[in-house]
């Protein structure tokens, strides 16, 4: 059973947005998440993980820059 978790972006055009990603089985998110733009990847926006307490589990996602 997966579960899921809502982390916020931080940066870029989607500042201040949350998305809602999977668990793995260990209970961490993604590394990355591509945020499309509107010409879907070729507009996308990198967002990598950052932990703000490993503890309690906390995360958000840092803009990175374009994909491309």
């Amino acid at each position: 059973m997966a579960s899921s978790v809502e982390i916020p972006l931080v940066g870029g055009e989607a500042d201040g947005q949350q998305v809602t990603v999977e668990l793995d089985p260990n209970g961490r998110p993604p590394l990355t998440h591509h945020r499309l733009g509107s010409g879907g990847l070729a507009e996308a926006d990198i967002y990598e993980l950052e932990s703000i307490d490993a503890e309690s589990q906390q995360w958000r996602y840092c803009w990175r820059g374009p994909a491309v």
